[in-house]
């Protein structure tokens, strides 16, 4: 996972509430498990005119000229600004899969699923809480700013506005220690190692038989 400490990015909007899994990335691409590639088909009912199937070549689709992440002014966002309840739905992690890959490194919104706000902690994605009041302010800015941008400083723990104003995210210490370290569970499993290598010598000198029937 990549280290997190602080993010300047451009703002892409998605100005609905209650924005489910199923319209982050459909079903029919759940059969992959790779966790990469899915960036083509983040919202891809909304994106496109017609209807994506898993290995489709996404540059030669219809595009919907009324979807936000399909106008010049919003190319390369890595901020993704959103209402309550952002990832409500079914339980699936290629959601966050979805998002990062297509280059969103932070959704800021008043309000999200749990399993989809702790699956973004998982895969590298800093979900932001703000007020809905401090939301509505951030579109209006954007709306009216081309090129809008934020910066996400997590030591800090604020939201800088280009004015140089900032609204403060509260974020779990823990979560808040991986991020600035880079560190999924397995990065921190890895940390671990030499004690887990310890163990496992003392296991099987104590109990061989268990280490000889595993063999």
């Amino acid at each position: 996972m990549k280290a997190f400490a602080q993010h300047q990015g451009l703002v892409a909007p998605m100005d609905r509430a209650n924005v489910d899994t199923d319209m982050i990335i459909p079903k029919q691409f759940l059969k992959s498990i790779k966790r990469s590639g899915f960036g083509p088909n983040l919202f891809d009912e909304l994106r496109y005119r017609d209807e994506g199937q898993p290995g489709q070549d996404c540059s030669q689709r219809p595009l919907n000229a009324d979807f936000p992440l399909n106008w010049p002014r919003f190319a390369n966002a890595s901020i993704l600004l959103a209402r309550k309840n952002f990832g409500c739905g079914s339980s699936r992690e290629h959601a966050p899969w979805a998002l990062e890959d297509y280059g969103f490194r932070v959704i800021i919104a008043p309000s999200y699923a749990d399993i989809f706000y702790n699956n973004c902690f998982k895969n590298g994605l800093l979900p932001v809480v703000l007020t809905e009041q401090q939301v509505d302010m951030l579109f209006e800015e954007m709306n009216a700013t081309e090129g809008y941008q934020l910066t996400i400083d997590l030591a800090a723990q604020r939201v800088i506005r280009p004015c140089g104003d900032s609204f403060e995210f509260s974020i779990d210490p823990f979560r808040k220690d991986c991020f600035v370290k880079g560190l999924d569970e397995i990065g921190l499993t890895l940390q671990s190692t030499q004690a887990i290598k310890n163990y496992e010598k003392t296991r099987a000198a104590e109990q061989p038989w268990v280490f000889g029937a595993i063999k």
